[in-house]
């Protein structure tokens, strides 16, 4: 059968508001802006890897349960560090999960929506 999809492009997190969002992606996560329409209040941002991570405002109300939403996991080298650079920087972030394969923890945006950073032992 021949494929019809090839990877994942980008995953849409819903926010608030776009400009203090993209703000908070931009200095707590050190992503850059790819592209940005004002008009529909979307942001893309460069993850450092293949797929980006497009923040789209809502005027919604946005409710997020982390044991049932959907949430971006970041790739990352040192989740200790990682971890501390964030606590730094004022992020809420959860205690380190290891287990047999992966050391994790989860932390939130300004909406409160779930994120992961991930590191996979070697």
């Amino acid at each position: 059968m021949k494929r019809i999809l090839h990877g994942i492009d980008t995953v849409i997190v819903r926010v608030s508001d776009i400009k203090q969002s993209r703000q908070w992606y931009q200095e707590k996560l050190g992503l850059t802006s790819v592209w940005d329409d004002s008009d529909i209040k979307l942001a893309v941002l460069d993850t450092g890897g293949p797929t980006s991570l497009t923040l789209w405002q809502t005027d919604g109300k946005i409710e997020n349960n982390k044991d049932t939403v959907s949430y971006p996991i970041f790739k990352t080298f040192d989740v200790h560090s990682a971890r501390q650079e964030l606590l730094e920087k004022a992020v809420r972030v959860s205690e380190l999960i290891e287990d047999n394969a992966v050391k994790y923890f989860l932390f939130y945006d300004p909406d409160n929506n779930v994120l992961e950073a991930c590191q996979v032992h070697e």
